[in-house]
């Protein structure tokens, strides 16, 4: 694939350009995807069901402390766009600056947290019962890696505002390949159980961390800094956290909703109820590759041509990217309502010597994963307004939208809906607060893009 330069994300054709960053950021994705869906799978056929449910309920704490990574990243990664379409290369060299020096303090300081509170943290997501005891040791050696996933996360946004995904794509090929071979060593292999795929996952995390430092003191970059750069400054620091909350906040709520959820889930069906969400979960992070690639590639496109002032390509960029992933999310939810059964069954271990329980649970998964997929993702093809709605505000730099968009999806409409519907119609409750929360917050994004372009693009 041709290199891009940051100058090149202003003149190329909008739907030639976003072929050629939202590829690289789909591959990425997807890989990346693919890494936890199959580790998954191992960890279920090689574990246990009840593995993969502890999976599920440690990976919204570990993420979370990742995310501060990305929200640093998103929200210097707008900056830098921005600066980059003015031709103010130094002002980004300061931004990327603070953002390396943000990242290291804070994510240590919350992995330092998370340590000494893990006996907390670990039941209040769901991880009870004999879920606690899988997710317990996977947890601990997983947090030991997030700072470099932090960091990782944060660097391979700022290179995507450079104009140059294959970096970026090769950073999240890099965790995921290597994963899956540690995955097959020290689960398969030397039998670790979960402390084996903990490692792999903390192992893999390092290595990414590595890809990305290596590119950032090369001329791959434009962006090679000095020490100087690193000195914390209050006004970027100030830009930096109003765009970047959008991104924690977004992140923040993923939590909030599986802590909400598993909770629900266990009281409602045990275990084998959170198995059955665990399932789904890995399929929300895999399913949605190409849509979640078009919105990355859009947003430095989106940032370096407002800018630059370029308002026409600005339009077109959000038109195109619409339309691009509204059709591959109607492909996409086509599978996913034909094969639920298949999908599940891919997850679940048929070895010899599974336990009553293990068996009982994977009979209760079979039983309730298709009506629940098919409701989950049942908004899958008009998904991409709100998801650009978001990631437009954050690219040209205005905060409050972009902040009120984002959480409108699941704090203003599906956490009141699935604390409510559940109460009225039980399980099946608790899907639909999927569907009917992402028709709703389509509904009002569109509203609010529609009138917000028309606002402040329409002289131009």
């Amino acid at each position: 694939m041709a290199k891009i330069t940051s100058d090149e994300l202003g003149t190329l054709p909008i739907s030639k350009l976003l072929i050629k960053q939202a590829v690289p950021a789909s591959i990425g994705i997807l890989v990346m995807s693919l890494n936890v869906l199959v580790d998954s799978i191992f960890v279920g056929n090689w574990i246990g069901p009840l593995a993969i449910a502890a999976i599920s309920v440690v990976l919204p704490v570990t993420f979370f402390v990742a995310a501060l990574g990305m929200a640093i990243g998103v929200g210097g990664g707008s900056i830098i766009s921005r600066a980059l379409g003015e031709g103010n290369l130094e002002k980004a060299k300061n931004v990327f600056g603070n953002q390396i020096t943000l990242s290291v303090v804070v994510t240590i300081s919350m992995v330092l947290l998370g340590l000494v509170f893990k006996n907390t943290l670990i039941p209040a997501f769901g991880g009870k019962g004999e879920i606690f005891d899988y997710a317990k040791p996977f947890y601990t050696i997983v947090f030991y890696g997030v700072p470099f996933l932090a960091l990782t996360m944060m660097c391979n946004i700022v290179i995507r505002s450079e104009g140059k995904p294959k970096y970026a794509m090769i950073a999240l090929i890099i965790p995921s390949v290597s994963n899956l071979t540690l995955d097959y060593l020290f689960i398969y292999i030397f039998d670790w159980g979960m402390e084996g795929a903990a490692w792999a996952t903390t192992i893999s995390y390092t290595l990414s961390f590595a890809y990305m430092a290596f590119i950032f003191q090369t001329n791959r970059s434009e962006l090679r800094i000095n020490t100087s750069h690193l000195k914390l400054k209050a006004p970027i620091l100030k830009e930096i956290s109003s765009l970047g909350s959008v991104t924690l906040a977004r992140q923040a709520m993923v939590s909030l909703v599986v802590l909400i959820l598993n909770n629900i889930l266990f009281d409602m069906g045990g275990e084998a109820l959170v198995a059955v969400y665990a399932i789904i979960g890995r399929m929300l992070m895999f399913a949605l590759f190409p849509v979640y690639g078009i919105a990355q590639g859009f947003v430095a496109i989106a940032g370096f041509n407002y800018g630059a002032k370029k308002y026409d390509r600005v339009k077109e960029s959000i038109y195109t990217s619409i339309t691009y992933a509204c059709i591959l999310g109607a492909v996409l939810y086509l599978g996913l309502f034909l094969f639920p059964m298949e999908i599940a069954n891919l997850f679940l271990s048929s070895k010899e010597g599974l336990s009553a329980n293990e068996v009982a649970i994977n009979s209760y998964v079979l039983a309730h994963i298709t009506e629940a997929m098919r409701w989950v993702f049942a908004a899958t093809p008009i998904l991409a307004i709100p998801l650009m709605g978001g990631a437009y505000f954050q690219a040209i730099g205005k905060a409050v939208p972009a902040m009120l968009l984002t959480l409108s999806r699941q704090a203003f409409f599906f956490i009141p809906l699935v604390l409510v519907l559940p109460h009225f119609y039980g399980e099946i409750g608790v899907w639909t607060s999927f569907a009917i929360g992402d028709f709703l917050a389509t509904i009002v994004t569109f509203w609010y893009l529609r009138r917000e372009i028309k606002r402040t693009l329409k002289e131009h």
